[in-house]
């Protein structure tokens, strides 16, 4: 994936579901929750625990398609077999971007969302992009 793709991603999105969201601070995808609330994103953390709770403020979901509003970008925070399931519920949801956090590996997925029209980036974490590239909100 290049940078400006990347890049325009990051700029353009205001609302990400994050699939796999956990409540325990020392996880990856607490800190990335929290990174990207405090560069001005909403996020919406997704995971069955969270249903009905908050977490960082946000109210929690189950799955993506309990998440009312558009979503533009679903941050995947599973394992690469789970990626799949996760991309055909962003589909469904109409989601613009799927984005599968480092080490979350799967090209039938990546397809997948692609022929549907999405943006697919794999294997990359927000926290680390938006520094290297510079992008303020």
């Amino acid at each position: 994936m290049n940078d400006q793709t990347i890049r325009d991603v990051l700029t353009r999105t205001q609302r990400i579901a994050l699939v796999g969201a956990s409540d325990r601070p020392e996880r990856p995808s607490y800190g990335v929750m929290k990174y990207l609330l405090d560069q001005g994103y909403e996020v919406i953390p997704v995971s069955p625990k969270l249903a009905g709770k908050t977490l960082l403020g946000q109210q929690g979901y189950a799955t993506l398609a309990e998440v009312p509003g558009e979503i533009d970008m679903v941050d995947v925070f599973r394992n690469s077999e789970a990626a799949w399931g996760v991309a055909q519920e962003a589909i469904a949801v109409g989601a613009k971007t799927l984005w599968l956090q480092l080490g979350v590996i799967n090209e039938q997925a990546a397809v997948l969302a692609q022929d549907a029209g999405m943006t697919v980036i794999m294997d990359r974490c927000p926290k680390i992009e938006i520094p290297r590239l510079g992008i303020t909100r």
